[in-house]
């Protein structure tokens, strides 16, 4: 069986928050916990003048990948309901090499 992760591509996140809501959901998790915590850096004016605001979703200790979902072929709860589509579950190989492709981007595995 091949190594499953999460591919998150924090270039295309806008920050709608769903995946922290969809998660909390799924395991019914109590207010203040999460399995994905979504961070944010910014605004902050860089020293070429541009402005920043990034979002990554970042997966926590609480993170199981969905597994009870994924055993029966759904995706995990954050990429189903990702708004920006920033996010994709799959076999760790393929999705590093995503990585080459979108480099703003971080790879997840349990």
């Amino acid at each position: 069986m091949s190594k499953k992760g999460l591919f998150i591509n924090y270039e295309m996140c806008f920050g709608c928050h769903s995946c922290e809501m969809a998660c909390s959901q799924e395991h019914k998790l109590p207010a203040g916990e999460f399995g994905i915590k979504l961070t944010q850096y910014g605004p902050h004016k860089n020293v070429k003048g541009d402005w920043e605001y990034t979002f990554v979703p970042v997966p926590t200790q609480l993170c199981d990948l969905c597994g009870s979902r994924t055993a029966t072929g759904k995706l995990p709860a954050c990429v189903h309901h990702c708004e920006s589509e920033c996010m994709e579950y799959g076999d760790i190989a393929e999705l590093a090499k995503l990585l080459e492709e979108q480099p703003k981007s971080v790879l997840f595995s349990l």
